[in-house]
């Protein structure tokens, strides 16, 4: 199933403490941006990636797409300040395909088999999100005192990509920029119009990079994936 990818790179990755957009960190002397986009860049199932960045940002980004051989982006339109402007920016620009998947820049770890199923979930059904199994246990509190324990057999940690038939996400996005509303993802948009989503089960490895120590996590991935071969 061939779909196009939306990357929003435009945050500032305040939780990495870094002083610099996280995205251009390295993993294994390979910015973190680079290792996502790669995955997109071998499926012969994508067809066109657009990443939503700063504009002061562009030219560096430009650069590191030439010197990486990144040859299927498409565009990359100015990203807003929430990561839902930025992936509704991209939406704007794009002419309309069939599937359409967004995922976070910086989740370098999805695998090619995850997306697959999710481009073709998307298909069937109209929407598909990645998500993994809660292996805690799970506490509602209130200030610092537990109100509940939850049941843990129906939660899930919700991951990205997130895959949606186009005509339906851009809908999504559109009412959400109408009326002023800002989701959590780009599913809560989608559910707002009263249509399913449906979840498909990933990986623990699908790790966001978002503080220093998922850099280590991370390291250690990859590391593991280079020794399997």
């Amino acid at each position: 199933m061939q779909y196009e990818v939306v990357l929003p790179a435009a945050g500032s990755g305040k939780r990495m403490g870094a002083g610099q957009n996280k995205l251009f960190l390295p993993l294994l002397e390979k910015p973190i941006l680079m290792h996502t986009l790669e995955i997109f860049e071998r499926d012969h199932h994508c067809t066109g990636i657009w990443l939503a960045v700063k504009p002061e940002e562009k030219a560096f980004i430009e650069e590191l797409l030439e010197r990486y051989h990144i040859t299927k982006v498409k565009g990359l339109p100015a990203g807003g300040e929430e990561r839902q402007h930025s992936v509704h920016s991209c939406l704007k620009a794009m002419e309309q395909v069939e599937i359409v998947l967004v995922h976070d820049a910086a989740r370098p770890f999805i695998t090619q088999e995850i997306i697959a199923q999710l481009a073709k979930v998307a298909y069937e059904e109209g929407a598909a999100i990645a998500g993994v199994r809660a292996k805690d246990t799970m506490k509602k509190v209130r200030g610092t005192v537990i109100a509940e324990t939850i049941e843990r057999d129906s939660l899930w940690m919700i991951q990205t990509p997130q895959a949606f038939r186009f005509d339906l996400l851009a809908e999504a996005a559109d009412v959400a920029e109408k009326v002023g509303f800002l989701g959590t993802d780009e599913a809560m948009l989608v559910e707002r119009l009263g249509h399913e989503v449906h979840i498909v089960e990933s990986s623990y490895e699908n790790l966001k990079m978002t503080t220093q120590e998922d850099l280590l996590f991370g390291e250690a991935i990859l590391r593991k994936r280079v020794n399997e071969g």
